[in-house]
């Protein structure tokens, strides 16, 4: 067999953790996008270049503060502790924690230049229609955001499946618990098993443009569906 079974099972994993990770962040990235694209706050600059900072934040630097938050001494680390749950620190939930965060910025952007896209007139009519503006986003928003709502799911999928620095930071790289592909790698080449680094590596490409590629054809569809 190509892959062995500690590779498969960190591809189990590491699945599950960009599922995990992409169905939180739709969640979360809708609601913050749409106030985004709609707000005239003050705060709307500095919360979106805090939402963006994953981008140009080496993903070392952000593991390890959130490695730090998590700890015993961390302020999320004494707030679990609290409450009972442990440390989250080098477990599968503190890499979800670590996911959400570095790929928040994949998940909020496409979404809210999505709604941006909108424009207000759409909205103006179902309110002369005497529609709520929850009624408004969830029939007429969220509708016409589908193409931004897509994205934002592939991309932060995909995202996580590639992330090296952050769950090394977080989850370290522990068999069943926190080895992802990524890490899996850098253990094979560590150990110098290159043909089972190339069979994990080779899908990684693989895989990457397939997601690029799908993007493409689905923005081309997507420009001759305009007027």
């Amino acid at each position: 067999m190509p892959l062995s079974d500690e590779s498969l099972q960190a591809v189990r994993l590491t699945l599950v953790l960009a599922a995990s990770t992409t169905a939180v962040l739709l969640v979360l990235a809708t609601p913050l996008a749409w106030w985004l694209s709609q707000t005239r706050s003050r705060w709307r600059a500095p919360i979106g270049a805090l939402v963006t900072l994953p981008l140009v934040l080496p993903p070392t630097v952000l593991g390890f503060y959130l490695l730090v938050a998590m700890g015993p001494e961390g302020p999320l680390g004494r707030l679990t502790q609290a409450l009972g749950l442990g440390i989250l620190s080098f477990s599968f939930t503190g890499l979800l924690i670590g996911s959400i965060v570095y790929s928040l910025p994949f998940a909020v952007q496409p979404i809210q230049h999505a709604f941006e896209a909108i424009g207000r007139r759409p909205l103006e009519v179902a309110a002369t229609l005497r529609a709520r503006p929850l009624d408004a986003f969830v029939s007429v928003a969220l509708p016409l955001a589908r193409p931004g709502l897509i994205t934002a799911a592939i991309l932060s999928f995909a995202h996580t499946v590639g992330e090296f620095g952050v769950v090394l930071m977080i989850g370290g790289n522990i068999p069943g618990r926190t080895r992802v592909v990524s890490t899996q790698i850098y253990g094979h080449v560590e150990a110098m098993e290159y043909s089972q680094a190339h069979w994990l590596a080779g899908a990684m490409l693989a895989f990457s443009f397939a997601v690029l590629l799908g993007l493409a054809l689905m923005k081309r569809a997507n420009d001759r569906l305009l007027p």
